[in-house]
């Protein structure tokens, strides 16, 4: 088939990369527009844009999918179907009409749980033990189509967003693929969702990752893995504020206050609303990442010292 490619982060690269090597002819790709990145600022093509340039293959950045000189252009190539991974712009009906088979999504969770656009994290943030991926027609409501394929994917204790999210974009990469092929032979049919079992995994900000460390330990350990590597989970510390990686519940420790913090030679406590949790990496400000017993070895701490 003749497959028009939308997708933006690094994550939609394995997908892209699978339709690329496949016998679909990737006409095109569809991206955001290139974006403000590091200290200058300057503008940086998208993954998927890089990859696809290298690739030889024509890249479309509209600002909006509704663009009149992008559905012209796209009424030009005559996708057969458009596949989607993380492409992070609204599909009007102007644009979902033109393929002849729709656009395809690959959406990461088992549809229809964690409907939106922060499915793994809230997966992790919720304590599901198995989330996976979803193909799926895209229609005008918020992912939910009908359904042409899953896989599961088992939630690890230590995951983190950006470890579940690399493996379930390498897993539905073949997913989408076996999507696209089986449409092409006809031998696939897109089911409707259940009604049942319906929630809404809402784009998570940077107020959201503000620990409270009133809330239990196995809460701040899910909500710090959540927030993995973005929005970043945070604290302060007198008045500032200090980035936080990955913690370890240390329910043996003997209890601390909320927020009280205790170093020790080998791993530094932080006290929760149930037992502490050991710190892993954390970023002071204006420091570089850094493991928590170092930091403590050049902060020294006071009685004073706790993360509020």
């Amino acid at each position: 088939m003749k497959l028009v490619f939308a997708g933006t982060p690094e994550t939609s690269v394995p997908a892209l990369e699978a339709l690329l090597g496949s016998d679909h002819e990737v006409a095109a790709v569809v991206t955001r527009p290139d974006a403000p990145s590091g200290r200058g600022r300057k503008l940086v093509a998208s993954p998927v844009a890089q990859r696809a340039e290298e690739a030889g293959v024509e890249v479309l950045k509209p600002a909006k999918a509704s663009a009149p000189e992008f559905l012209d252009r796209l009424r030009e190539i005559a996708p057969d179907a458009c596949p989607v991974v993380a492409y992070g712009a609204l599909l009007r009906p102007a644009a979902l009409e033109i393929p002849r088979h729709g656009w395809i999504n690959l959406h990461f969770s088992l549809l229809p749980a964690w409907r939106g656009a922060a499915p793994v994290q809230h997966a992790i943030l919720h304590g599901d033990d198995v989330t996976g991926a979803a193909t799926f027609l895209i229609e005008e409501g918020l992912d939910t189509g009908p359904v042409y394929g899953v896989l599961t994917e088992p939630i690890l204790p230590t995951d983190t967003t950006g470890d579940l999210l690399g493996r379930l974009a390498i897993a539905g990469a073949r997913l989408l693929l076996d999507t696209m092929n089986g449409i092409e032979a006809g031998v696939l049919e897109a089911r409707p969702q259940p009604d049942e079992g319906v929630s809404i995994a809402s784009k998570l900000k940077p107020e959201d990752a503000k620990v409270d460390w009133a809330k239990p330990a196995m809460h701040i350990d899910r909500q710090i893995r959540a927030c993995t590597p973005a929005p970043g989970a945070w604290t302060t510390l007198n008045g500032e504020r200090v980035k936080l990686g990955p913690v370890r519940p240390a329910p043996d420790a003997e209890a601390l206050e909320p927020g009280e913090l205790r170093a020790g030679k080998k791993e530094v406590l932080v006290g929760t609303g149930s037992h502490p949790v050991a710190l892993g990496e954390l970023q002071p400000p204006g420091k570089r990442r850094m493991n928590a017993v170092d930091w403590t070895r050049g902060h020294p701490l006071t009685d004073e010292d706790r993360f509020s």
